[in-house]
């Protein structure tokens, strides 16, 4: 199938713009670009129904976090997503993803916590995934006063952060919890070395490049060793046995597409409740585009729905 014609022109347009590449910057002029790019085609003014700010203590500090309340939420606890936003560990926030964490609020009737953990390369691997697990433990501990239901929990992120969500239900699992009932694993990165069909064939052209992944890689890692990690690589873990149910949403022209096929395989193979939505005609991370695509809205909200009724189901 070949690339959808309303993403195909608006890449066009994008990548013959005479700005650098974000492989070609550093990382704090990279976040400007993503930032600026995202105010310019992410969602926007969706009326939500309550906003928090709230700090989360992890080792060494303290980082933000931001929750999301859906329209007409009543006080009673209520099922929550842990959110972590996509960036290659490198860029993005919880301003970047503001607009999608409120549509899956809206849309799941389930509130959302998006976690600022901290980037590389200042914070290299693996203070992402640290970082991560302290928030979910905690937010588990602290449910009560949060409003949030410590018995429906779920973790999901996007690209990078998708990878930490698949890190976390495993380590959830070999330590004892917090008790996690779904993951929403949005183009996950799932092994940091992947050679791979969609790899090759993606590698340019595409937004999402092998030069972007490698500058990624590059300023995560400060060991190369570190990469084959299962904390790292979650597709190179060696059990994958009793996770959380898993939505998987994956992209045709996406240099992550196989990897993402292959964890959704490796979770059904272990007996895993898996849900794979595959769009063969999209790119990378393609939900961002609200503005642009109308198959953005769909699949966001496709998304959410299956949140929503995993969280919700008796």
């Amino acid at each position: 199938m070949p690339l959808d014609p309303v993403w195909k022109a608006f890449l066009d347009q994008l990548m013959a713009q005479p700005v650098p590449k974000l492989w070609q910057l550093e990382a704090a002029a990279a976040r400007g670009t993503m930032a600026a790019l995202m105010e310019a085609v992410g969602p926007k003014d969706v009326t939500i129904g309550q906003i928090a700010n709230f700090s989360v203590p992890v080792a060494g500090g303290d980082i933000p976090a931001r929750s999301y309340s859906p329209i007409a939420s009543g006080s009673e606890p209520q099922a929550t997503l842990v959110f972590f936003h996509g960036g290659g560990f490198v860029i993005g926030s919880i301003d970047t993803h503001d607009g999608l964490c409120r549509l899956l609020a809206n849309g799941s009737k389930c509130r959302v916590i998006s976690v600022a953990y901290r980037l590389a390369p200042e914070h290299r691997f693996p203070t992402a995934v640290d970082d991560a697990f302290a928030a979910v433990n905690w937010i588990e501990t602290n449910a009560a006063q949060l409003g949030v239901d410590a018995n429906r929990l779920a973790v999901g992120g996007d690209s990078a952060g998708a990878a930490l969500a698949a890190v976390i239900s495993q380590m959830a699992r070999d330590t004892g919890g917090p008790a996690l009932g779904f993951q929403m694993l949005l183009f996950p990165v799932t092994h940091i070395d992947a050679q791979t069909a969609s790899r090759r064939e993606f590698a340019e052209d595409y937004l999402l490049d092998a030069n972007t992944l490698d500058w990624f890689f590059s300023q995560y890692f400060a060991v190369d060793a570190d990469r084959a990690s299962p904390k790292a690589s979650p597709l190179l873990a060696e059990n994958f046995k009793q996770l959380p149910p898993a939505y998987i949403m994956i992209a045709g022209f996406d240099p992550l597409h196989d990897e993402g096929l292959a964890y959704a395989e490796q979770l059904r193979g272990a007996g895993v409740p898996v849900t794979l939505r595959d769009y063969p005609d999209m790119v990378h991370d393609f939900i961002y585009l609200q503005s642009v695509l109308p198959q953005a809205a769909e699949a966001l909200a496709a998304a959410a729905k299956a949140l929503g009724e995993a969280l919700t189901a008796e």
